[in-house]
């Protein structure tokens, strides 16, 4: 139903039309609570005590979550682990509020059953982010995925990423450092093996500050070159880095289906979707074998299938995180893919 009736309506809208439609739809259709969790929990909620997962310290329901992007403010968190989710990441979240890159920045390629976007960090800052997880408590495992704002320059970058390190930990679970994301500006320059060091020990410091532990992970781009990919493996084990989530979206526009002039009118952004599926698990299969499982993985980009999913969990991650995938199948994708891992873990 999703797929013949639903999908085609919701895609005659713009993507970032639909997105913001939807948070608004969560935000009043939670307002009679028992009856829309209720519904939501029975038809795509799948539990089992074989799919709880204990990943850096923390227990999860099931492997599956929602990747950084979706809840960017913290505004639906509760009402997304409705669907299915047993963690949901929000932001990415920067020190102050900013606009993004101008619109339109969401483009659809269902030929090629992907997404681009340009999105830039929009967000309302992480004051805001605070405030909203401040008024409920989570009902899922919150991660905090923090980056810079815009206007900053990389050689201030540190203070940004601190400053929204500082105000987030208390409230979410674990932390994720962006620095790959490809719709800022100069932002790649941050993936520099020295500087990303140098902005993780400080994080590090403010880490040891508060009481509590919490986890940090570093999200990587796709387009890393093996040594950098190496550099990334090395990090791990000079710093106190808890993971990585391999991986961001993808500037690479390599065996499209869609016509050449309709990604060229598109322009500069992001690909997230089933082009990405085979990049991303390619890198966490080399991560797993180069540090001989040591290095603990929460995969994400391009899971379009069950099978996608079942796969990044062979190739060595723990977690996965779906967005584009999500999008494509619909809100029953959560309960296929945990169906499927727990299938997967009754033949062990």
């Amino acid at each position: 139903m999703y797929r013949s009736i639903i999908r085609p309506l919701l895609f005659l809208l713009k993507p970032e039309h639909i997105h913001d439609l939807i948070v608004t739809i969560l935000k009043i259709g939670f307002k009679i609570p028992f009856l829309t969790s209720s519904i939501l929990s029975t038809f795509f909620q799948y539990k089992h005590k074989k799919l709880h997962t204990r990943f850096l310290g923390l227990d999860f329901e099931n492997p599956v979550g929602l990747a950084a992007g979706f809840d960017k403010n913290a505004e639906v968190y509760n009402e997304l682990s409705h669907f299915g989710f047993s963690f949901i990441e929000i932001g990415t979240l920067t020190p102050k509020s900013q606009p993004g890159n101008p619109k339109p920045r969401s483009f659809r390629i269902p030929t090629d059953k992907g997404l681009i976007n340009r999105m830039g960090f929009n967000n309302k800052g992480v004051d805001y982010a605070v405030n909203q997880l401040n008024k409920n408590t989570p009902k899922a495992i919150v991660g905090g995925n923090i980056g810079k704002n815009t206007a900053t320059a990389n050689e201030n970058s540190i203070n940004d990423y601190s400053e929204a390190f500082n105000k987030l930990y208390p409230h979410v679970d674990y932390l994720v450092i962006n620095l790959s994301c490809p719709n800022i500006k100069n932002l790649k320059e941050l993936q520099d093996k020295d500087k990303t060091i140098d902005i993780i020990k400080v994080l590090e410091i403010n880490r040891a500050a508060f009481s509590k532990w919490k986890p940090i992970l570093l999200k990587i781009s796709p387009d890393l070159t093996t040594e950098q990919l190496d550099d990334a493996i090395n990090i791990y084990y000079q710093t106190c880095i808890d993971g990585i989530i391999a991986t961001n979206t993808t500037v690479s526009r390599e065996k499209l289906q869609t016509e050449q002039k309709t990604i060229d009118s598109i322009g500069n952004g992001g690909l997230s979707g089933k082009p990405l599926t085979k990049r991303s698990t390619e890198f966490v299969r080399y991560i797993s074998e180069k540090s001989n499982k040591e290095i603990p993985i929460i995969a994400v980009g391009g899971i379009m299938t069950v099978e996608d999913a079942i796969e990044k969990i062979r190739a060595g991650a723990t977690l996965v995180q779906v967005y584009t995938g999500f999008i494509y199948n619909g809100p029953a994708f959560v309960k296929k893919i945990n169906k499927a891992i727990l299938k997967e873990r009754l033949k062990e």
